[in-house]
């Protein structure tokens, strides 16, 4: 079985591993108040670690490398993996989670130097060459010139991903409680017939409250859960037959059945992948929905 998880669960959220150290906030980085439009660095946390709600007076990038990043946004559940970032518009409220090892790698932009505004949080494609920008402007030898050509390069080149994966929570106090329960586990198998004799009303009540928050079933919400736990746990090298006894499958066949669903590949295609992109996957709540 995977590492067991058995620290403290926090609402929308996964359960927090034993371990993990608690930062209040991400630190700006120390050129972050200099007369550039974009400034950029990294570190690698060598245990699991998170951040709690907090927001920045700039936008923020962050990427990873050789593991993810989840964050939490309103109701609103992102998870990162490499070959894509996510884009956190200044000002709005987050949290974040990093496993272990990740090389993490972030970004921020001055608003009134930036010529785009995505006003909510966005994935955003993280190519070879934009991640390569972003490394030369993390340097502290650039001058004023070089840096506002590469700053330049940047702004035409970023671009939101085809692929937008979000866990819409359902903030529905009817169904809240089953939300919750698959967070802290999603290897939890209790059908929809038994949460509604537990919860005291009707699958049907259930059902009806699922596709008005979330837009998806109860079945398949709990699908594209259990892809967004999969995703983390594959990327801390556990393999597919470890992953799928823990979140649930009888076999690993229906586990990678279950994820081709969702995200058009198989875990060992998608993990193979060099630059980590998913091709022509544009829409993985869609797959959902028709499957």
């Amino acid at each position: 079985m995977a590492r067991s998880s058995r620290g403290e669960a926090r609402p929308g959220m996964w359960r927090r591993e034993a371990g993990t150290v608690v930062r209040r906030a991400m630190a700006l980085p120390e050129q972050a108040g200099a007369p550039s439009a974009i400034v950029a660095g990294f570190r690698v946390p060598r245990v699991p670690t998170e951040w709690s709600p907090h927001a920045h007076p700039l936008h923020e990038l962050v990427w990873v490398r050789g593991g993810t990043l989840t964050s939490r946004v309103e109701d609103r559940v992102f998870t990162v993996s490499e070959g894509h970032g996510l884009w956190m518009p200044a000002g709005v409220v987050h949290g974040g989670r990093a496993t272990a090892g990740a090389e993490f790698h972030d970004a921020f932009f001055a608003p009134d130097r930036t010529p785009f505004a995505f006003t909510e949080p966005k994935a955003i494609a993280m190519t070879p060459l934009l991640e390569s920008l972003l490394t030369h402007l993390s340097r502290t030898d650039l001058d004023e010139a070089a840096r506002a050509r590469a700053e330049a390069v940047v702004f035409d080149v970023l671009e939101p991903s085809e692929r937008q994966f979000a866990l819409q929570l359902p903030g529905d106090p009817r169904i809240d409680v089953i939300a919750e329960a698959l967070l802290d586990d999603p290897a939890d198998c209790r059908s929809l017939e038994e949460w509604a004799r537990q919860l005291g009303v009707s699958d049907r009540t259930i059902t009806r409250a699922f596709r008005h928050t979330t837009g998806l079933s109860f079945a398949q919400w709990r699908q594209m859960l259990r892809v967004h736990r999969a995703l983390m746990l594959l990327s801390e090298g556990f393999d597919v037959m470890t992953v799928s006894e823990a979140l649930g499958y009888a076999q690993p066949s229906s586990f990678i059945a279950a994820f081709r669903r969702v995200m058009g590949t198989t875990p060992g295609a998608f993990f193979d992948t060099a630059d980590g992109t998913l091709g022509n996957v544009r829409n993985p709540v869609s797959r959902v929905q028709n499957s």
